[in-house]
């Protein structure tokens, strides 16, 4: 055999190897000891900032509930919610616990894991609305408040502004919910117990006109709220819908569910 034919069976026996070991290492996946979260920290009582600047809520203690299952150390950012995608894919943190619904449309970009609660959406206006409906018709002429870049306002776009209503985008809940109790709203379009827990608190101007089956309306409003991952990472999605079945298994979910609401969400 020639020096140069055993050099290039060399060559390619090394490249073999380094194939195989690649193929080895991606079949064993990463093994995840920490896991960066992302929420909004705006959309109370699912997640929000306390007067010491750290982040709360249902979101934030099912996360850590799930890393203490799985035994991983988890960190929390709060991230804008229009660039809290953008942010996954970028590699700013690994999951989003901040009430994302699970829709197709956005399956396209991320995975998700399995939901971990489903609430139905609500209209709210003022106390004085002559507004006894949900009814999309029942908006022509009026303007309705939805936060932007969420399932919300995707309804509210393709169903109510398609029967006459005049849609406004916030970037916040909050700042659709100030705008509908100063007046400059006929009503605002967001989750059931959001709506709730500010009409309970600071919403005093206002009341609920009426729910929205949102198992009717799954298009827009999908499969529930789910943790968003990138699409690659799944062992990621493995180990934290491992740990949501058994924190729900051993009664952590309920605990943590008690703290925030007096009924089921899940």
């Amino acid at each position: 055999m020639t020096a140069t034919r055993r050099t290039a069976l060399s060559a390619f026996a090394a490249i073999a190897a380094t194939v195989a070991l690649s193929g080895a290492a991606q079949a064993q996946g990463k093994t995840w000891t920490e896991i960066r979260f992302a929420t909004e920290g705006a959309y109370p009582p699912f997640n929000m900032v306390d007067s010491s600047g750290q982040l709360q809520g249902f979101d934030v203690d099912i996360a850590k509930a799930m890393c203490d299952k799985a035994k991983v150390k988890c960190t929390f950012v709060a991230q804008d919610w229009d660039g809290i995608i953008p942010a996954l894919l970028a590699g700013k943190y690994d999951a989003i616990a901040a009430s994302m619904s699970i829709t197709e449309e956005r399956k396209q970009k991320v995975d998700f894991t399995n939901k971990y609660y489903q609430t139905p959406a609500m209209i709210a206006a003022p106390k004085a609305t002559k507004l006894t409906t949900t009814d999309p018709a029942a908006y022509k002429g009026l303007t309705i408040g939805a936060q932007s870049a969420t399932t919300h306002a995707t309804f509210a776009e393709d169903v109510y502004a398609k029967a006459g209503a005049n849609v406004k985008l916030y970037a916040t809940q909050d700042e659709a919910n100030l705008d509908l109790g100063a007046g400059r709203l006929d009503a605002v379009l967001a989750d059931k117990v959001v709506l709730q827990e500010w009409l309970k608190k600071d919403g005093a101007c206002c009341k609920p006109v009426g729910d929205i089956d949102t198992n009717k309306h799954m298009k827009f409003f999908g499969e529930g709220a789910g943790i968003a991952i990138r699409k690659e990472d799944k062992e990621l999605k493995a180990l934290l819908n491992k740990a949501l079945a058994d924190i729900i298994a051993d009664g952590t979910y309920k605990k943590v569910q008690a703290k925030y609401f007096d009924f089921d969400i899940y």
